[in-house]
């Protein structure tokens, strides 16, 4: 049987959506495009769009052109269908869900993402200097740059870090690919596989899969809302057991909000001095305060540098700036060994960013503004909290950072309660994902760095009338 002059273009699309390259809704190439890349006449390519939407591949809508059918059952090719399935962690994928996945941009905020939403990032700033920063440094920035990191850009950092009281020496300094990476350097500068680390408890997902992913074991410390961190559990756990670390996030911690005073601080570094155990200080919200001061780090009280601090611009400019840094106290040289190997530099454009930001006083400027919207947005959802859910509710009153920790009664099923927020897609964080425990199992966290609507007020409503619901 002959071919049709069409197949030439028709072929090559059929074969595309078999792979799914081409994918359900997707709008194809014009009548005229198709004309002119494959020298066809216009009946010809019309012939051939006609015969795709005959075989129920393509769709044709008037004024707009043809797109691939959305009723298209594909069938995924014998190759493809013998590949073998990708295996996930179950635990590790149901966490990442719940303290990462965002809402889609038509949908009511998210309650569980700790990352500052579209409406507070400075978008126009970060753009237009990321815009001066490429007419001006050019192909430079598709070069390696030092690998622990531009020494102006470790320069600036240490001194914002000095204006509030924390010196420390910029040689110390190594930039990283977030407060992550940051971390995991820390923990492999002074930790073996096997050895015993204690974190805050509540603690942050992010640290409890880093502390596991090195082979490490932890111990958690309990902090409590008038108390803090509980110095004398700590002191009896260095007693009884080889804590080759601890790391903590003594200013607006991550999930209880709290904040360690001057004092525990140095109470912290006294007793982790006595035990020669490494403090790794996570100071990532210390910036977002909302009184007239910022906080100190321990690191300004530490003068035998047993204090590694790190932090990152993530959480006060855009979740896409993947850059941080580490001071690494007297652990320079296993630090910088750990740093190399994660991959030879950071981002250049990131640097180059952030540097030109730091040298000029619109980052403090922002700062600024934005430390003033968290508040106004964390009082507003601290108060709807209070009003709509029982009373014996607790909801920790946060003086900075990102989060509220609340507990609901015992008498609620929290199983349902979550079931019903996940359902109406009421996005907290539980609080077992905080623990290696069933400690927190009555507890969530919420984040106020999104967009707060009325809509989203009225689902909150909605999940505090749930739970009296659930305590009757």
């Amino acid at each position: 049987m002959g071919s049709y002059k069409y197949e030439i273009f028709t072929s090559v699309i059929e074969e595309q959506i078999k792979n799914r390259i081409l994918r359900k809704g997707q709008r194809l190439p014009s009548v005229r495009e198709i004309k002119n890349a494959y020298h066809l006449s216009t009946s010809s390519v019309q012939s051939g769009f006609d015969h795709l939407v005959m075989k129920g591949l393509v769709e044709s809508h008037p004024r707009s052109g043809y797109f691939v059918a959305n009723t298209l059952d594909i069938h995924s090719s014998p190759s493809k269908a013998n590949l073998p399935p990708v295996v996930r962690d179950a635990v590790f994928a149901k966490n990442i869900m719940l303290t990462s996945a965002r809402n889609k941009p038509s949908e009511v905020s998210s309650f569980n993402a700790t990352a500052p939403g579209d409406l507070l990032i400075p978008q126009k700033l970060i753009l237009r200097t990321m815009q001066e920063v490429i007419r001006e440094k050019g192909a430079v920035l598709l070069r390696y740059y030092p690998s622990n990191g531009l020494p102006e850009l470790r320069e600036q950092i240490s001194q914002q870090m000095a204006v509030h009281g924390c010196l420390f020496n910029p040689d110390e300094l190594i930039i990283t690919d977030g407060a992550l990476q940051a971390l995991t350097i820390a923990l492999s500068a002074v930790t073996q596989p096997g050895d015993i680390v204690a974190v805050e408890s509540p603690c942050v997902f992010s640290i409890l899969e880093a502390i596991a992913n090195l082979g490490l074991k932890t111990i958690e410390i309990p902090v409590h809302y008038e108390n803090g961190f509980d110095m004398d559990y700590f002191k009896n756990v260095c007693l009884s057991n080889d804590i080759r670390a601890v790391v903590l996030t003594p200013n607006f911690n991550n999930p209880t909000g709290t904040v360690m005073s001057d004092d525990a601080k140095k109470e912290v570094l006294e007793i982790a001095t006595r035990f020669q155990v490494p403090i790794i200080e996570n100071d990532m919200y210390g910036d977002l305060y909302f009184g007239d001061k910022r906080p100190q780090c321990i690191k300004s009280f530490d003068r035998s540098g047993l204090v590694m601090t790190y932090s990152s611009f993530s959480k006060t400019l855009a979740p896409g700036i993947r850059l941080g840094w580490l001071n690494t106290g007297r652990f320079y040289s296993r630090s910088e060994k750990a740093r190399f190997v994660l991959g030879r530099s950071v981002s250049p454009i990131y640097q180059e960013l952030m540097l030109k930001l730091l040298q000029g006083n619109s980052y403090e400027r922002h700062l600024r503004s934005f430390r003033k919207k968290l508040n106004k947005q964390a009082v507003e959802l601290l108060g709807a909290l209070r009003r709509h859910f029982p009373e014996d509710s607790y909801f920790h009153n946060p003086q900075g950072g990102y989060s509220i920790w609340g507990k609901l009664p015992e008498g609620i099923d929290m199983q349902v309660f979550f079931d019903y927020c996940d359902q109406n897609r009421i996005l907290f964080t539980p609080g077992d994902t905080f623990s290696l425990t069933d400690e927190y199992r009555h507890h969530f966290r919420i984040i106020f760095a999104d967009r707060i609507t009325a809509e989203s007020l009225v689902l909150l409503e909605n999940a505090g009338t749930q739970a009296k619901e659930l305590l009757s």
